[in-house]
């Protein structure tokens, strides 16, 4: 009996120490924070960062640019720049000729028997006994009887304007430029630009003035005149002789009407700079626009044809010149992107520059660039 409560003894004592383990394990096995010794502690889930508190916390930006959005294009960006060439058209430009005061007429040399419709010159015998064969004459009215008049202008006097517009002007044009800032879809930047446009207006008109003319008549004799018109030759051999000598002279001055032709024939350079706006509006297209001075460099002539009516009489010569207008411009350009790195431009831009001159002698061609007009297209690289 002894042995059996000793064993009974000690199978109770191994049920109290399982029991007492298994409470033990049950307890650390509950949530954090449960833990009933508050010494512990607290564990925290591995999902959980806990982030430092900085110092100072950060203002709002004071930058204008910032507050805007805008932002200044990295040299890394793509298409920060930009060149285009093509072709233009220029319209709305016009030209002024005036005319004022005495004008010679170059040329005539009636010291050497040379006049505005004819001529009476020493022949191959030294005009023997007054006799020349070396003359002619233009027009038959200028045949009287026996007696030929020869007419030499010298000058004349007048005071006139006109006005004449041109047509479509075509040149070229290219520019090149480069985006400073980011904005949304908006780059902002500039632009350089350069244009060369050939310019030609021609002005017919007529004005009133005053000839200045010396008569000259020679007596024919008794021969048989050549219808007019006739140019003698220089030998005298079986030809037509009239006396050489002068038989009086009458300076005159009439009233007549000066008609012909003045040309302005010049080269209009243009260079421009100012800032630029670029959209992109979608994928295939963008628009572009831009403002700011530009200057102006006219080279060229000023061409004149003067005819004196009821005479043969002509003025022409030419008056070279340059000069230099100041201005602004404003333009805008539709773009097509038809490649990666390759669009289609089509532009129209506003110009006024003033009016050039061309002038000398009494004389003056104006073209007037006040409001010129611009058609522009081409090819846009963008790089």
């Amino acid at each position: 009996m002894r042995n059996v409560r000793s064993r009974n003894s000690f199978a109770w004592y191994l049920c109290c120490c399982f029991a007492s383990v298994a409470l033990t394990a049950l307890a650390q096995s509950q949530a954090p924070g449960q833990n009933p010794v508050t010494n512990a502690p607290v564990a925290i889930p591995p999902d959980i960062q806990v982030q430092p508190q900085p110092r100072f916390q950060p203002q709002p930006s004071t930058d204008l640019w910032d507050r805007w959005g805008i932002q200044k294009v990295s040299e890394n960006d793509d298409w920060t720049h930009h060149f285009r060439i093509g072709a233009m058209v220029g319209l709305n430009i016009s030209a002024n000729f005036s005319m004022k005061g005495k004008f010679n007429i170059p040329g005539n040399n009636a010291a050497n028997g040379i006049y505005d419709d004819g001529y009476v010159r020493v022949d191959d015998t030294g005009n023997a006994q007054g006799y020349t064969s070396y003359w002619g004459y233009h027009n038959q009215n200028q045949l009287a009887g026996s007696t030929l008049t020869m007419d030499s202008t010298t000058s004349y006097t007048t005071s006139g304007s006109s006005q004449e517009s041109g047509s479509a002007f075509p040149g070229f044009d290219m520019a090149y430029g480069g985006n400073l800032w980011d904005w949304g879809r908006a780059r902002i930047g500039w632009e350089l630009g350069f244009g060369l446009l050939p310019i030609s207006i021609t002005d017919n008109s007529s004005m009133s003035a005053q000839v200045n003319q010396t008569v000259y008549t020679f007596n024919t004799g008794t021969i048989t005149v050549p219808s007019a018109p006739y140019s003698g030759p220089i030998n005298s051999a079986g030809n037509p002789t009239i006396f050489s000598n002068i038989t009086s002279t009458n300076n005159t001055v009439t009233g007549e009407n000066i008609t012909g032709s003045h040309s302005l024939d010049v080269m209009l350079y243009t260079v421009r700079l100012g800032p630029s706006v670029y959209w992109d509006l979608n994928e295939d297209f963008g628009l572009s626009a831009g403002a700011g001075p530009a200057v102006g460099i006219v080279s060229g002539n000023l061409k004149y044809n003067d005819v004196i009516n009821g005479t043969s009489v002509s003025n022409k010569g030419q008056i070279d010149g340059t000069d230099v207008v100041y201005g602004g411009y404003v333009n805008a350009s539709l773009i097509y992107h038809l490649e990666e790195n390759g669009d289609l431009y089509l532009g129209v831009q506003y110009m006024s520059l003033g009016k050039a001159n061309i002038s000398g002698g009494g004389r003056q061609g104006q073209l007037n660039l006040g409001g010129q007009v611009y058609i522009t297209a081409g090819i846009n690289w963008p790089f």
